[in-house]
């Protein structure tokens, strides 16, 4: 069993925002997959169900995301090597893909619950969203919707991501890193 687990906040006011876009590819992913809804209380999230893969949207908010990500893991008796978390990365240009196992958390509050549930041993697919010019404005900036700019090419690069991920329950890490990852959004053809 594989768990593809996207990064953000519910709620419509955060919908666009760049903190979300770990949201907007399980969304596509379910949709890919035309995945059916086993939500439960105890998941604390939205979680999606097609055949050996489960997709889980935590409704924790991004600083609990942990308490969401542990239950499905023990109920469904996931592998953490089997865990796949798509999230935001203030560190990468915007569109920039990069992927790797554990590893620090960069301040990400996401992670750092994660880190705190799980352990650290989970492959990451970091999105980069680019980030403001003072660290002072971290929180604001990806609290924010994506600009007028970045919304023009998201789609594509939600695209991009979903297929990587389907790629990565398949093959080795290091294949799906020479065939995925991305300097930025223009190394993403058209």
């Amino acid at each position: 069993m594989i768990l593809f687990v996207g990064l953000g906040n519910p709620g419509s006011q955060y919908e666009n925002t760049r903190h979300n876009i770990g949201f907007k590819v399980i969304d596509k992913l379910v949709n890919d997959f035309n995945a059916r809804d086993i939500s439960k209380t105890s998941f604390h999230g939205k979680l999606y169900r097609a055949a050996n893969s489960l997709f889980l949207k935590p409704t924790t908010f991004m600083n609990l995301s942990g308490t969401s990500v542990q239950p499905v893991k023990h109920f469904f008796k996931v592998e953490l090597e089997d865990i796949i978390v798509i999230h935001d990365d203030i560190d990468l240009p915007f569109g920039a893909v990069r992927f790797k196992r554990g590893g620090g958390n960069g301040g990400h509050n996401g992670l750092k619950s994660l880190d705190t549930h799980i352990t650290k041993e989970y492959l990451r697919v970091r999105v980069g969203v680019g980030k403001p010019e003072h660290k002072s404005q971290v929180s604001d900036y990806v609290l924010h919707d994506f600009s007028q700019e970045e919304n023009l090419m998201l789609e594509r690069l939600i695209s991009h991501v979903a297929e990587a991920c389907k790629v990565l329950s398949k093959e080795e890490l290091n294949e799906v890193k020479s065939k995925y990852s991305l300097k930025s959004i223009e190394g993403l053809s058209l």
